[in-house]
């Protein structure tokens, strides 16, 4: 039970070290909370999300998310192993970063598909 709260102490501390000094990621947790802002407002306007829609809201998120924080660690890897300038250094982090983008915009893809027509709604009233 000590290992795993041990575990759980240093996820939570690279957690807290994510938010408190990457840049992108603080952005990220902005624009989740803005989405967490629209979805819960809409069900004062009678446009109630169901729960599936929700649950995809959250793993898009998530997904996110997961994607900043390894593409960070893996940056912060690399700076350390090898903090002269190194071509496959710079593809690798490149790709890194490639795939955080691949996950912010199917993140806005979703959050536009399931959002956007509700808004749209509201603004109709």
């Amino acid at each position: 039970m000590l290992r795993f709260y041990k575990s759980f102490k240093y996820a939570l501390n690279g957690f807290i070290l994510l938010v408190k000094t990457e840049r992108n990621f603080q952005i990220i947790v902005g624009c989740m909370i803005i989405t967490l802002m629209v979805g819960f407002s809409l069900d004062h306007f009678h446009q109630h999300l169901s729960r599936f829609e929700w649950a995809v809201l959250w793993l898009a998120m998530g997904l996110v998310f997961v994607s900043e924080a390894l593409n960070t660690a893996i940056e912060k890897t690399l700076d350390t192993l090898h903090p002269g300038k190194n071509e496959g250094v710079g593809k690798a982090k490149d790709m890194a970063a490639g795939a955080t983008l691949v996950a912010s915009t199917v993140a806005l893809i979703v959050g536009a598909y399931i959002l956007l027509p509700r808004i749209v709604a509201v603004l109709t009233l």
